[in-house]
C-alpha cells in the first residue's frame, strides 16, 4: 500500500475509491505483525479497528464522514480509553481497564479517527529511552539496537515504522519531542492548558501536556486543532478560542522573523558535531533569507533541569500515592496487614526509576527540606518563566537541537540516571514555562540516525509556530535534495 505523508493525501485517495479504511487498517495490522521486534504496541485492537473502519467507510460513501476519516491512530499507554486497558507501562495497573475516555481521545474519535492500539512507554512517562517499561523497551526502527527515546517511545516508533498514521503521546519534559527527534518524525508539545488533561494518567500535573506525533506539520496542526479547547472536566484548560491551525500553514514570504538560538545549545561540546552542523545549517539559511538570527545567552539555563526534576518528582510523589494496592491494580499476595499491603504492593508494582522519583519527590516535600528544595524550585521556575518571556518578547522563535546526541544504544545509560536525565536538557524549558514547542526532522547523521530541530515560541501562539515550522520543513527538504 502507498505510504501517505499527510492525511489530506490519504483522504483524497479515500474519496476517489483508491483505498478504503478497511484496507488501511489491514495494512497497518500486517505491518505491526511484521515489526513485533520493535515492541511499539502493548495491545492491538485488531477486531475493533476493522469494525470501526467498516463503519467509517460507510460514512465516507454517504458523504457524512468526520474530518479524521482514514486516520489510523495509536495512543500512548497513559491515555484512558473506555473499556480498554491502560497501565502507564507499569505492573501496578496490571489488568486495569478505564471506565471513561480521555477528552483528547474522544474528540479525535468524534471525527472518525480509528484507534488501532495502545503503545509502549516508559513507566508512568518517567524516562528518556522507553527502557523503564514493564513491557520491555521499544526499539528504534532506524537501528533496533538503539532506543527510540522516551517516554513516548512506542508512539514515535509506530509512526516512524509505518505501523499507524499518527500517534498521541504525552510531554512532561520532552516526552513527545525527544522520541520524535530520535525517530525522525514530527512531535508537538502545545501550550500548557491548550489541551485537556482529563483522562491522562498524571505524572506531574503542572507540566503534563498531550501532543501529536505525525509525519507532517500539517497533520500535527489538524490533530491539535481538533483536540484543543475548553473542557468542563479540566479546570486548568484555557477557554481561549482555538484557531484553525490547519488552515494557516503558509508562511508569508515577505514576513521576516526574529529568531534566537541559545548559544549553549549549539556551541556546547556535549552536542554531537553533526547535530551542531545540521542546526547551524538551518540557522544560516534563515539568515540568508533575510530573517534576523542571533545567538543569545540565558544565565538561568543551568538551573532549568534541576528545577524540573525537583518539581516533577514532588508532583509524582503526590500523584502516584493513589496506587496503593487497595482500590485497583496490583495487590501483593505476600501482604499480612495494611502497612505491608502498601509497602509490598508498591515495591512489587513500581519499577526502579519510578520508585527513585517517588523517593526523591517525597524527600523534597518533607517538612525539613520543603523550603530548601520545593519552595526554592518554585521561585526559580518563576524566574525562568520571566526570563523566557523576556526573550520571546524580543524574538519570535527560539531554536535549538532537540537532543545533544542521536539515539543511544539500549542499556548505555540505564546505570547512570544523571546521564539519562541530561538527554532532556534542551526540551524541559518549554515544560517549565508552559510554552509550545515542536520537534522537526532535520536530516540524519553519517550512521543514518535521525536528528531533530526544536522551535519554541510564546504561549498560545501555536498558529505562528505551525506556519513557521512548515516553512522551516521546506528549507530542510531542500537540504535533502542537495545531499
Amino acid at each position: 500500500m502507498k505510504e501517505y505523508l499527510t492525511l489530506a493525501d490519504l483522504q483524497h485517495d479515500l474519496r476517489a475509491g483508491n483505498c478504503t479504511c478497511v484496507e488501511l487498517v489491514g495494512h497497518y495490522l500486517t505491518r505491526i505483525e511484521q515489526h513485533t521486534h520493535l515492541n511499539a504496541f502493548v495491545e492491538v485492537y485488531a477486531t475493533e479497528a476493522r469494525q470501526r473502519a467498516a463503519e467509517v467507510d460507510a460514512r465516507v460513501q454517504r458523504g457524512k464522514a468526520g474530518r479524521l476519516a482514514g486516520l489510523v491512530l495509536g495512543i500512548k499507554d497513559v491515555l484512558c480509553h473506555a473499556a480498554h486497558g491502560v497501565q502507564a507501562g507499569s505492573k501496578i495497573l496490571d489488568s486495569y481497564q478505564s471506565p471513561f475516555t480521555a477528552t483528547a481521545v474522544q474528540r479525535l474519535l468524534d471525527e472518525d479517527a480509528i484507534i488501532i492500539g495502545r503503545q509502549n512507554c516508559d513507566e508512568f512517562a518517567m524516562g528518556s529511552s522507553n527502557e523503564s517499561s514493564y513491557f520491555g523497551p521499544a526499539r528504534n526502527a532506524a537501528d533496533p539496537d538503539r532506543v527510540p527515546g522516551g517516554s513516548s517511545g512506542g508512539s514515535a516508533v509506530a509512526v516512524q515504522a509505518g505501523l499507524c498514521h499518527a500517534s498521541l503521546g504525552s510531554d512532561t519534559g520532552g516526552s513527545v519531542r525527544q522520541p520524535a527527534a530520535f525517530c525522525g518524525v514530527v512531535g508537538m508539545k502545545p501550550t500548557y492548558g491548550r489541551v485537556s488533561r482529563w483522562g491522562l494518567l498524571a505524572y506531574a500535573s503542572s507540566f503534563d501536556c498531550i501532543g501529536p506525533i505525525t509525519k507532517s506539520v500539517e497533520d500535527a496542526a489538524l490533530l491539535l486543532e481538533i483536540m484543543a479547547g475548553a473542557d468542563d472536566f479540566d479546570s486548568t484548560v484555557s477557554k481561549r478560542e482555538v484557531p484553525a491551525y490547519s488552515q494557516g500553514l503558509t508562511w508569508d514570504s515577505g514576513r521576516k522573523a526574529r529568531v534566537a538560538y541559545l548559544r549553549e545549545s549549539v556551541e556546547n561540546e556535549a552536542v554531537e558535531p553533526e547535530i551542531r552542523q545540521r542546526t547551524l545549517a538551518v540557522l544560516d539559511q534563515l539568515r540568508a533569507q533575510g530573517h534576523t538570527v542571533e545567538p543569545i545567552e540565558m544565565p538561568l539555563l543551568h538551573y532549568v533541569l534541576p528545577t524540573y526534576y525537583i518539581l516533577t518528582t514532588a508532583e509524582a510523589s503526590s500523584n502516584l500515592s493513589r496506587f496503593d494496592g487497595v482500590r485497583y491494580g496490583h495487590r501483593s499476595a505476600a501482604a499480612h496487614n495494611l502497612e505491608s499491603l502498601y509497602k509490598k504492593s508498591r515495591t512489587e508494582g513500581f519499577g526502579a526509576e519510578v520508585r527513585r522519583r517517588i523517593l526523591l519527590g517525597t524527600f523534597v516535600l518533607s517538612a525539613s527540606y520543603y523550603d530548601a528544595y520545593y519552595t526554592k524550585a518554585q521561585r526559580v521556575r518563576r524566574l525562568i518563566g520571566q526570563e523566557t518571556e523576556r526573550l520571546l518578547h524580543d524574538y519570535d522563535f527560539l531554536i535549538s537541537p532537540v537532543t545533544p546526541t542521536t539515539a543511544f544504544k539500549l542499556g548505555d545509560k540505564m546505570e547512570d540516571p544523571l546521564q539519562m536525565y541530561l538527554a532532556d536538557i534542551f526540551t524541559v524549558q518549554a515544560n517549565v514555562v508552559g510554552a509550545p514547542a515542536i520537534s522537526l526532522p532535520n536530516g540524519q547523521d553519517s550512521s543514518g540516525l535521525p536528528i531533530g530541530l526544536q522551535i519554541m515560541t510564546r504561549a498560545y501562539e501555536e498558529e505562528n509556530l505551525f506556519s513557521f515550522s512548515s516553512y522551516v520543513t521546506d528549507i530542510i527538504a531542500n537540504f535533502a535534495k542537495i545531499d
